[in-house]
């Protein structure tokens, strides 16, 4: 019998978007955040992942991560520091947890000041999807935020903040497979903000993971009614 050429060109084409899809890997981790000068936690890397070699003590993880995102109210730099934090905490679960509850502490404890509710409200949400994409990476993985919904938790601190690109970014990023018309108007938000915020402009414009796969604008405008901003 001999195969029939339609079947062939459709498995063919279903392995390929398949590729595609694996080699893109979860937004919120596997991409490195330009942040510019400014601090996070220790990173030697040349990748996204870590290199096993890291001599950074995760005992310190919680406390060192919370003075950082204190110091910081660079939306793009707490994405990058609770990046960086969530594959810290794949080798130490017990720190991981310990984070997760500092962070939702001092999120209840900031409701009178917005500003800080914001971000403090932010900080959760953002650890919480970059856990569960963690998860969704290795299945045997501890999610001490099984439950939360990051997503949620953005959109409050969004209210919260007004106005922030960066933050629109970040939910752009959350919501790439849905709900569409959501991740539509944080993408064009994000797009549009990046024309007055140099720092986000230059991550629009970083190829995600290599220099051969599309920019980031490219990829939360992609499968949407967004224009890509001219950078």
């Amino acid at each position: 019998m001999k195969p029939n050429i339609r079947h062939l060109a459709a498995v063919a084409l279903l392995l390929a978007l398949f590729a595609t899809s694996a080699l893109a890997g979860p937004a919120l981790l596997c991409h490195t955040f330009d942040i510019g000068n400014a601090k996070s936690l220790p990173w030697i890397s040349h990748s996204w992942n870590l290199t096993g070699s890291e001599s950074y003590d995760t005992k310190n993880l919680a406390a060192d991560t919370i003075t950082l995102l204190d110091n910081d109210s660079t939306v793009l730099v707490h994405m990058e520091t609770l990046r960086r934090a969530a594959l810290y905490g794949q080798k130490d679960p017990v720190a991981l947890k310990q984070l997760l509850l500092k962070l939702i502490a001092r999120s209840d404890s900031a409701n009178q000041n917005i500003s800080a509710a914001a971000l403090s409200t932010f900080d959760v949400g953002y650890l919480a999807a970059a856990l569960a994409q963690v998860h969704w990476i290795n299945k045997n993985s501890s999610n001490p935020a099984q439950g939360l919904d990051g997503y949620s938790l953005v959109k409050k601190a969004l209210q919260l903040r007004g106005t922030d690109p960066q933050m629109e970014f970040a939910a752009s990023l959350m919501t790439i497979d849905g709900p569409a018309s959501e991740h539509q108007d944080h993408a064009q938000k994000a797009l549009t903000g990046a024309k007055s915020d140099p720092l986000l402009a230059r991550n629009l414009s970083a190829h995600f993971m290599s220099p051969q796969s599309e920019t980031m604008a490219e990829m939360i405008s992609r499968n949407s009614n967004v224009k890509v901003a001219q950078q």
